[in-house]
C-alpha cells in the first residue's frame, strides 16, 4: 500500500502562530469528500443525533457532535496521519495528540443560522482545561463556504489576546462585544472562504464567527477538536480528550471498510457544560 507524506512547512508553522490560523488548500482530495459528504447526507446516525441552537435571531444552527473517532469513515478522517502529524507539529508540545469531539455541521439554505463571535475556549473553559495553547480544531469544508452561504470569519491574530469572557448569545455561548469591537478595530477581519477538501487549523483562543446561510446552497463542514494528553480537564465526562488517537494511513479513508456511524458517543444537547449557568455568564 502507498503512503501518503505530508509535512508542513517551516512557514506555515509560522503563519499559524503568527496569525492564529493555518488554511491548506487542498488537504483531502475530491475522491475523499465525495465519499464524506454523501454518508454525512445518508446516514441516520447523524440526522437523529443533530443539536440544534439557536442564534440571537432565532434560526437555528445545527450540528451533530461525537467524541470517540472510530472506525467509519469519518473517523478515518480524523485519524489519519496527516492530520494528526500535522495537529502535533502546531501544538508544539511532546504530548500524544488526542481528539477531544468532532462535529459536523450543517447550515441548510436560507434557514441555517449564524454562529455568534466566539473563542473555541470560550467553551472548553467550561469544561476546565487548563492550557489553551495545547488544543486547536480543523474545519475541513465538505461543501463550498463562501460569504454568500455563511463561510467563517476570524479575527486575524485575536488568539494573542487569551480568553475573552463568554456569555450566553441565545443559546449559543457568545465572546463579550465590547472586546469584540476592539479586537476589530486593532486586527484584521478575514473572510475564510473554502473549497471543498479545504483544512483550515485554528487555535482555541482565535475569535470566529459565522453568518446565516442566506443563499441557494449548503454549507457543510466537519470541525475535528484535538487535545494535548498533558493537557488536563477537570470538569469533562467523555474520555476521549486524554486518550492518543489510535492514528491510522492516510489512505483508509478511501481504501478500509468502515463500520456504522450509530456506534459513535454522541453529545446529548443536556448534557453540554457549556449550556450551563455557572452564573459568570452574566
Amino acid at each position: 500500500m502507498k503512503t501518503n507524506t505530508f509535512q508542513l512547512s517551516p512557514s506555515q508553522i509560522e503563519v499559524y502562530h503568527q496569525d492564529g490560523y493555518l488554511r491548506i488548500p487542498g488537504f483531502f482530495s475530491k475522491e475523499e469528500i465525495d465519499k464524506l459528504y454523501g454518508i454525512a447526507l445518508a446516514d441516520d446516525a447523524m440526522r437523529k443525533n443533530a443539536l440544534d441552537l439557536n442564534d440571537r435571531e432565532g434560526k437555528k444552527t445545527r450540528l451533530s457532535l461525537w467524541f470517540t473517532p472510530g472506525n467509519d469513515t469519518f473517523g478515518y478522517l480524523v485519524r489519519c496521519q496527516k492530520m494528526v502529524d500535522s495537529v502535533h507539529t502546531l501544538l508544539g508540545v511532546d504530548s500524544p495528540v488526542c481528539h477531544f469531539h468532532s462535529k459536523l455541521m450543517q447550515k441548510e439554505p436560507k434557514v441555517g443560522g449564524a454562529w455568534e463571535w466566539h473563542q473555541d475556549y470560550g467553551y472548553w473553559y467550561k469544561n476546565q482545561f487548563i492550557f489553551p495553547d495545547q488544543m486547536m480544531s480543523v474545519m475541513v469544508a465538505l461543501t463550498e463556504a463562501t460569504k454568500q452561504n455563511g463561510c467563517l470569519q476570524v479575527i486575524k491574530g485575536s488568539h494573542k489576546l487569551g480568553r475573552v469572557n463568554h456569555g450566553f448569545a441565545g443559546e449559543q455561548v457568545g465572546a463579550d462585544m465590547v472586546m469584540v469591537e476592539n479586537a476589530l478595530k486593532t486586527m484584521e477581519l478575514v473572510y475564510c472562504e473554502l473549497q471543498p477538501g479545504d483544512a483550515l487549523f485554528f487555535h482555541s483562543n482565535l475569535l470566529h464567527r459565522s453568518a446565516a446561510n442566506l443563499s441557494d446552497y449548503p454549507r457543510w463542514s466537519l470541525i475535528a477538536c484535538y487535545n494535548s494528553q498533558s493537557n488536563i480537564a477537570y470538569n469533562e465526562t467523555s474520555t476521549a480528550w486524554k486518550v492518543p488517537v489510535n492514528v491510522v494511513p492516510n489512505e483508509a479513508i478511501l481504501e478500509w471498510k468502515s463500520e456504522a456511524f450509530s456506534k459513535s458517543d454522541f453529545l446529548k444537547k443536556e448534557n453540554d457544560p457549556a449550556l450551563k449557568d455557572t452564573g459568570w455568564e452574566k
